[in-house]
């Protein structure tokens, strides 16, 4: 099955001209009534920490279309896969769920989903270049948002510039009792900077679809990262989490998502956010409609109205992210352009490094060597 894992012309293309982060307005007409599913509820397994902006975009969905939306969020993929084996993927208490591409390959492997179809969903609304996740023909995820993880900092404490800021920062001993990370991405970040000094065995990437490869490159990196384990004040795994770290627990740098980033900025605090010279690591997330579904008519009708241009910028602002729909980037705030702007100066956005696809024995030994690090 075929993610997003380069970042092709058209993407390309596409992002220099997308706003990030912000409010969205929505200024163009509302979306009819008659155009969807008009009565029902829709279950929705998805992702926990945006308590304030997600009832706002439920609520001009049902009023759009009468389908209430029944939320249920949690802070991990890994507890989205759980949740799934333990039946919600078959037994109806779920209709959709909103995994990142690189880790479709799980709810295919463990056939937790079922395919979409592309013209009930307005299909033909998204940019192409998302619309990669097809297996047999059929399109088994639904693009939702995009975004990336890259360096926070605070501008006052730890001041970075684009060209010079590294992946390499985040481990600098000056920053020594006020980093936070997330324990298997920040792997990764630690992965990816030795590799562009050449202290790995095998190109970083490599990994990804080697086992043997794997063992040697993060062994190499799960020593790096534990000799500077003293330097992380508090490690992330979820939204809240991260967010905390910087408000109340004492960070000036970090690996963190961009919303994380957006968010704290938007509340004043002196935030920044940036690409490192060896490229953002770019993340896509997608809907896929469980196996067992009962409401499909409203999944469909919700996957709709994200795939027009007032649906999508609204759920891309929801997440301070980046819309998939076509004519959605019209519909941002300019903020959240300048935003986007100061987080991908100069060449960044034709360095985007798109998180590989993760097969199961990959995050299996992957969750191992982040468990070590996290407990060293």
């Amino acid at each position: 099955m075929s993610t997003h894992k380069t970042s092709g012309i058209t993407r390309r293309a596409m992002l220099k001209g997308a706003a990030a982060t912000g409010a969205v307005a929505l200024a163009a007409p509302a979306i009819v009534r008659s155009a969807f599913a008009s009565s029902g509820e829709l279950n929705f397994l998805g992702w926990a920490g945006y308590e304030s902006t997600f009832p706002g975009v439920f609520e001009s969905f049902e009023k759009a279309t009468g389908i209430k939306i029944n939320f249920t969020g949690l802070g991990s993929q890994d507890e989205f896969v759980a949740q799934a084996k333990t039946g919600g993927a078959t037994n109806g208490a779920f209709d959709i769920s909103e995994p990142t591409s690189d880790r479709l390959s799980s709810w295919l492997d463990n056939d937790f989903i079922q395919p979409w179809d592309p013209a009930a969903i307005g299909a033909d609304n998204v940019e192409p270049s998302f619309l990669t996740a097809m297996k047999d023909g059929k399109l088994m995820a639904s693009p939702s948002i995009w975004g990336t993880e890259a360096l926070t900092y605070n501008k006052d404490e730890a001041p970075l510039a684009y060209g010079t800021a590294s992946l390499g920062d985040l481990f600098d001993d000056k920053y020594a009792g006020k980093l936070t990370l997330r324990g298997h991405s920040g792997l990764a970040a630690a992965g990816r900077w030795l590799d562009s000094q050449g202290q790995l065995p095998h190109p970083f990437v490599e990994g990804y679809s080697d086992p043997d490869k794997m063992v040697a490159i993060w062994d190499k990196v799960l020593e790096f990262a534990v000799a500077k384990r003293g330097n992380i004040a508090q490690f992330w795994s979820n939204e809240n989490e991260a967010q905390g770290a910087f408000r109340t627990n004492g960070c000036v740098i970090g690996f963190n998502w961009d919303t994380s980033a957006a968010a704290l900025a938007k509340e004043g605090l002196p935030i920044g956010y940036l690409a490192p010279k060896e490229g953002a690591i770019a993340w896509a997330q997608n809907f896929v409609l469980m196996k067992g579904a009962k409401n499909v008519e409203q999944a469909n009708a919700w996957v709709k109205w994200i795939n027009s241009p007032e649906g999508g910028a609204a759920w891309a602002a929801a997440y301070s992210a980046n819309p998939v729909a076509k004519g959605a980037v019209a519909l941002m705030a300019p903020e959240a352009k300048a935003f986007f702007e100061a987080a991908y100066p100069g060449d960044a956005l034709t360095k985007l490094w798109w998180w590989p696809e993760q097969p199961s024995w990959f995050i299996d030994k992957r969750t191992e060597y982040a468990t070590k690090f996290v407990s060293a």
